[in-house]
């Protein structure tokens, strides 16, 4: 990195920028547009999530009272409020889509590598959604319920680096079990979810894509054991068997048999049930498997703790699919910052050097590699 830079800058150089221009021309971002690009619009964006700008007057303001660096930051147009604004309106948020996933296939290269903390050879991918409350007569077009507006942020991510590979957002009422059917999977890998996404019709094209689930067991479901596998109890494992669903029309939905492994977590004394449709990994794996989910909860804490999306700012679809996609895309960027310059820090460590120093001029990887500071609540997301 160049020490004659800003902060921002060496943060902003890790774009693909031809990749970001194809992004733009796909969508025909910049047509007719003289000055403020989509390019110094992404760059805004990026300053006010890096610095955790509240709103657009906060970022404007902030920006003008740097106005001799603003042409080195890369934003050459005059930054305003209502510009910065239309933009957010107008410009199609599938720009920012694109290139957020173009980020995404470098940041998996980068950690593709990385151990998981179960032995395994298999790609795991773990799928959640979490909600954002929003204010229904502020934002109509999310309606949820009959009082409350909000977008669900429906994400697959791969628990390798915790990298999101898929992301959907709806809005509120849609049901998460819906998003299976938009989900691309991957022969031989395995995906992780909770009991919400359990609709043997849906779970059964993933059998047939020749990838494997777990999830868990509804109370209510019913099954026929065809036989019982023996268990180490020692392990907190109460039986490993395989079933068939035995109610006709699930049966129909789901005609192949299921592995069902029932485990009590000693941690929180609970008894938990999987299901799966993979009979080669050991039952004490599977539960473990399950336990690895939790690390797409980690994610959206740690996403809506760090990165402005609890607080928009446009009410439009369109600003707020902008702001969302921005902001994953500054997530990745600063991921792939981690990997290349081999910083030991977490993410949220990087994030909070960053904010307070983005004006400065001096090497990024001096800079984040002197940090000795590690969060409880993230070093395992971000380690």
């Amino acid at each position: 990195m160049n020490s004659g830079q800003m902060i921002f800058t060496q943060v902003m150089d890790v774009m693909p920028l031809k990749t970001f221009h194809r992004c733009v021309s796909r969508y025909n971002g910049d047509f007719s547009v003289k000055q403020f690009t989509c390019l110094e619009q992404f760059r805004v964006m990026a300053f006010a999530q890096l610095t955790y700008r509240e709103s657009l007057r906060d970022t404007v303001t902030c920006l003008r009272a740097q106005t001799s660096k603003l042409y080195r930051m890369g934003i050459r147009s005059k930054v305003s409020k209502s510009t910065l604004a239309d933009a957010n309106e107008v410009r199609d948020w599938r720009i920012y889509s694109d290139f957020a996933h173009h980020l995404i296939g470098v940041a998996r290269k980068l950690y593709q590598k990385d151990q998981l903390a179960i032995d395994i050879e298999q790609t795991v991918y773990a799928l959640d959604s979490t909600t954002i409350d929003l204010c229904l007569s502020v934002f109509p077009w999310a309606h949820f319920r009959t009082t409350k507006a909000a977008v669900k942020l429906h994400t697959l991510i791969d628990l390798k680096g915790s990298i999101p590979t898929f992301i959907h957002i709806s809005d509120g009422k849609l049901h998460d079990v819906n998003i299976l059917d938009e989900l691309p999977i991957e022969a031989g890998s395995i995906y992780v979810m909770d009991r919400g996404y359990v609709d043997f019709e849906r779970l059964h094209r993933i059998t047939r894509s020749m990838a494997y689930f777990v999830t868990r067991g509804k109370s209510n479901f019913r099954f026929e054991r065809i036989y019982s596998n023996p268990v180490d109890k020692n392990t907190g494992l109460i039986c490993d068997q395989t079933i068939k669903l035995s109610i006709p029309a699930t049966a129909k939905s789901y005609p192949d048999k299921l592995r069902r492994v029932k485990f009590r977590d000693n941690e929180t004394d609970k008894v938990l049930v999987f299901l799966t449709n993979n009979f080669e990994l050991p039952a004490k794996t599977i539960a473990d498997l399950y336990k690895q989910r939790w690390q797409v909860e980690l994610f959206f804490k740690w996403i809506k703790q760090n990165l402005r999306i609890k607080t928009f700012y446009g009410t439009s679809e369109n600003a707020v699919k902008t702001q969302i996609w921005i902001a994953v895309s500054i997530y990745l960027m600063v991921a792939i910052i981690k990997k290349r310059l081999k910083i030991d820090a977490s993410l949220y460590t990087m994030l909070q050097i960053l904010s307070v120093s983005v004006f400065e001029r001096t090497e990024l990887n001096q800079l984040l590699a002197f940090c000795d500071y590690k969060s409880r609540a993230t070093e395992n997301l971000n380690s």
